[in-house]
């Protein structure tokens, strides 16, 4: 017993379980001072530039470049809230044709169905009125459920809580962009001096992959936008530039993408009996979901240093494990643990 249990197995027990209690309670309140640290990171060499070019104080080039960033969030946000508000307008004055549109849909389709059922026996007709009230009602229950109370409740609800996330990350970004050399220099003060060149190793390797993760992310967002642009200047030019930044932008979110702006208007494009738009807009939004899935996991894995394979592994296990954050998790635990093997910081060495 005592062979195995001793001093080091308890110290690497014990900080497995502190790390397994960190992670369960700890990192998802955590959230906005997570991404703060790292977007500090992210930007620091853009402060060190800022430092070098101009020969500015590091407080000078922190508070630069930490306005910058806010200005280009703002103008994304700015830009992206007035499209939507300015789509909602527009197609809350289209209401009443949309409404009308779709009366005289489901005039023809019933004028169609008793046209159709004439000479058929009575029990075929019931049976086809059964299935066609069900499918009715099962759109009434999807739209009752979109539309409810719980749910518009919950997303007003879910405002203040998100302006206050957002304030937190904001100062927490300013005040961790000051204090990151200082913080570095705590951590390192902690580490023994081949302890601190495996942690050099690693944070190197971690932001060459940050830094490869966010080209990748770049490289197919842009493959995506300039998919969308030729297929919306194709099937609706009038809506091709502004549609195309709207699918770019949103492109960025995992698993969804795209996908989360042309289904909806493929449907509505389908309820209003636009069928061959409805169509089109579909074809595209499938195109854009096999570019996705296809490209994605190949451009992150040659720039963050990971088989293909491996990166689409870690994505969808991080997914499900960490929800929409486990997509940027997964493949970043994978380089910490690789990079900490490679350090000799870990070693697993074992035949069976």
């Amino acid at each position: 017993m005592n062979k195995w249990f001793n001093k080091r197995v308890f110290t690497i027990a014990l900080a497995v379980a502190v790390l397994i209690l960190i992670s369960v309670y700890i990192l998802p309140i955590s959230i906005p001072l997570i991404i703060a640290l790292l977007t500090a990171i992210l930007l620091e060499p853009l402060v060190r530039f800022m430092q070098n070019k101009f020969k500015w104080q590091r407080k000078s080039a922190v508070i630069s470049v930490f306005i910058l960033f806010l200005l280009a969030i703002s103008g994304i946000l700015y830009w992206t809230v007035t499209q939507l508000i300015g789509r909602i307008i527009q197609f809350s004055k289209m209401v009443p044709e949309y409404v009308n549109s779709m009366t005289e849909m489901w005039n023809e389709v019933q004028a169609f169905f008793f046209r159709s059922t004439e000479d058929m026996p009575v029990e075929v007709v019931s049976s086809f009125e059964t299935e066609l009230a069900g499918f009715l009602e099962g759109i009434r229950t999807w739209v009752v459920n979109i539309v409810n109370y719980d749910t518009v409740t919950n997303l007003l609800t879910g405002i203040p809580s998100f302006l206050v996330s957002f304030i937190v990350f904001t100062i927490a970004l300013f005040l961790f962009m000051l204090e990151l050399l200082n913080l570095k220099e705590m951590l390192f003060k902690r580490l023994k001096e081949s302890t601190a060149e495996k942690v050099r190793f690693m944070a190197a390797r971690l932001n060459h992959v940050i830094f490869g993760f966010l080209k990748a992310q770049f490289l197919v967002s842009v493959i995506i936008f300039l998919v969308s642009l030729v297929g919306l200047f194709i099937i609706v030019p009038e809506y091709a530039i502004a549609m195309s930044l709207f699918i770019w932008l949103i492109d960025f979110i995992p698993i969804l993408g795209s996908i989360l702006v042309l289904s909806p208007w493929f449907i509505y494009e389908f309820i209003t009996g636009d069928i061959v738009l409805g169509t089109q807009l579909a074809v595209l939004a499938l195109i854009l979901l096999v570019i996705r899935r296809t490209v994605e996991p190949k451009v992150m894995g040659s720039h963050i240093g990971l088989s293909p394979l491996a990166t689409l592994v870690a994505m969808y296990i991080g997914l499900q494990l960490f929800g929409f954050l486990g997509f940027f998790i997964g493949p970043l635990i994978v380089i910490l643990f690789t990079s900490a093997r490679e350090a000799g910081m870990i070693k697993v060495d074992f035949k069976v």
